[in-house]
């Protein structure tokens, strides 16, 4: 699987930008930051952020926000949302690679990463990076398409909840994309994440188990 690069989403900052706030996406980052814990003085990392929107749940409650992206055009959009929000939180907004950070080792309390792990040729490489820059007992949420997601169930989901226009359109769109990536079972999830000291593991299921919200914890290595 190749590599991706920024310019494949620059023309797609609207879509994904639309998508998060969707009924259905905006319902599970509210659920993914419950789950995360307070987000009061702490040091919050947001890999692959997209558009901002789910990093400006806490303009009002974190020390620091901090989002990254792949694509330039997706960091100037949420630069610019980010300009228009009411908050104490002191932002920093950037380009920046899932693979390779640009932060020193232990830098965040809270580091999240929805909608992108499944995208990454190499998943294990994200994971490795989100380790390295969050701190000792700090907290990873992520946001996953299960193993039960394909369009078929997707297409089954939006019927049974009466979803339509675009927000049938937005959730299919991810159905067909994770086929193409990567689709989780939690053990293997759970595997890659101990591997990286990242325990212990839990999982919350979304869209009646097509996708699901992953919890963990950063460990000390040993001595």
């Amino acid at each position: 699987m190749r590599k991706m690069t920024g310019e494949e989403f620059d023309d797609m900052v609207l879509f994904f930008d639309a998508m998060a706030q969707t009924k259905w996406l905006s319902s599970i980052h509210e659920q993914l930051k419950k789950l995360s814990g307070s987000w009061h003085e702490k040091n919050v990392l947001d890999v692959g952020c997209g558009t901002g929107r789910l990093l400006t749940r806490g303009t009002a409650e974190a020390a620091t926000l901090t989002g990254v992206d792949l694509s330039s055009e997706m960091i100037r959009f949420a630069t610019r949302l980010f300009s228009e929000s009411v908050g104490g939180a002191e932002v920093h907004i950037e380009v920046g690679d899932a693979t390779a950070l640009p932060f020193a080792e232990q830098s965040f309390d809270v580091a999240l990463s929805t909608c992108v792990l499944f995208l990454l040729p190499k998943p294990e490489e994200g994971i490795r990076e989100i380790s390295r820059v969050l701190r000792n007992g700090g907290t990873l949420a992520l946001l996953n398409p299960g193993e039960r997601m394909e369009a078929e169930r997707a297409r089954s989901y939006a019927d049974a909840h009466g979803m339509k226009g675009f927000e049938r359109e937005s959730l299919l769109k991810w159905a067909n994309v994770s086929t193409r990536r990567h689709r989780y079972d939690v053990t293997a999830l759970n595997s890659l994440l101990a591997e990286e000291g990242l325990t212990p593991v839990s999982h919350e299921t979304v869209l009646d188990g097509l996708g699901y919200i992953t919890m963990a914890t950063k460990q000390a290595s040993p001595v």
